[in-house]
């Protein structure tokens, strides 16, 4: 094949699909536009913010798209017209088949697991909520379902017993860029084979990956220590594990980013809740676990010992 590098459409939003971005130019690979989400409203200003990717996109002085529809043929054919060769897809919407059948060498989507083990919107969450042990990052071809396209590239990396969601994201963003290039430059040389998945439904042999609800995310306190110090990790620092914790008859909602599993002997019910000097302590279907930190609504991320410094445990508090 020829050594001329394939001109490539980039589409992502997230902050996780900046290294990548990045890489590829760095790399001289010429990215001749970027398609991202429209500007939106968040925080509680609802101020307009635009995508990670749009502002590292400009700061790259590269052209910026944010259709707000991505069916439109219109767009597609101002994509069409480009001539790129390859696009690349990283943390981006679903593409629709008049998108990603444009270029000509195909569509490529890194996804942050092992696939097809955790296909879905959240795997580096459902990762660790399992108890995994390994995990990595997948190059593959983009098809008409989520995530079953043909692998082109796969990476692993131990996921160590103490490391939460946040910390596991930033790792793997990085490993994945490297992989975006190493599928660019297989793709260039003609050396990559795709691969096609097993196409087993995910719950069906491979475990699925689905988007995290709020309810999803509440802690059931007669799970055992073990369960709930991965599901607790598993969610930090986003979207945060959560409970209700009553005192006193007050009802206040906490964010729970950080727990250690309890040693030694508590006798306590799920749930039950106790203060040992600088310690939250939670009973749970097995044991207890010790909280480290954690957030009450409308307030801060502090240390638990800070909370129990101006927060007052009764007898009969509880999470719920």
């Amino acid at each position: 094949m020829t050594n001329q590098k394939p001109e490539i459409i980039f589409l992502g939003t997230a902050g996780f699909a900046v290294p990548s971005l990045e890489a590829l130019i760095n790399f001289g690979y010429p990215v001749k536009a970027v398609v991202t989400a429209p500007d939106r409203p968040a925080g509680r200003g609802l101020k307009i913010k635009e995508s990670e990717i749009k502002k590292t996109a400009l700061s790259l002085k590269l052209p910026v798209f944010q259709p707000s529809n991505l069916n439109d043929r219109e767009f597609a054919e101002k994509l069409r017209a480009i001539g790129a060769d390859i696009f690349i897809v990283v943390a981006f919407r679903k593409l629709p088949e008049i998108i990603w059948k444009i270029p000509p060498m195909g569509t490529v989507n890194l996804h942050a697991s092992l696939l097809p083990y955790y296909r879905g919107a959240a795997p580096v969450n459902h990762a660790i909520i399992n108890g995994e042990k390994v995990t990595g990052v997948t190059t593959f071809l983009i098809d008409k379902d989520i995530d079953t396209g043909k692998i082109l590239l796969q990476e692993k990396t131990e996921i160590s017993d103490n490391e939460n969601a946040g910390q596991l994201h930033d790792r793997l963003m990085k490993i994945g860029a490297g992989l975006v290039i190493k599928t660019v430059d297989a793709l260039m040389a003609g050396t990559a084979d795709p691969v096609t998945q097993e196409r087993n439904a995910p719950g069906n042999g491979f475990p699925a990956a689905p988007k995290i609800s709020r309810e999803y995310c509440r802690i059931d306190w007669n799970m055992p220590a073990g369960r709930i110090y991965n599901f607790v990790r598993g969610l930090s620092p986003w979207p945060a594990a959560w409970t209700t914790l009553v005192t006193g008859g007050n009802r206040t909602g906490v964010k729970i980013f950080e727990v250690e599993k309890g040693e030694g002997r508590i006798n306590l019910s799920p749930g039950s809740v106790v203060q040992d000097d600088a310690e939250l302590i939670i009973g749970t279907g097995d044991g207890f676990v010790s909280v480290k930190s954690l957030q009450l609504e409308g307030r801060r991320r502090m240390a638990a010992g800070q909370f129990l410094q101006g927060f007052r445990i009764t007898d009969d508090a509880v999470c719920i």
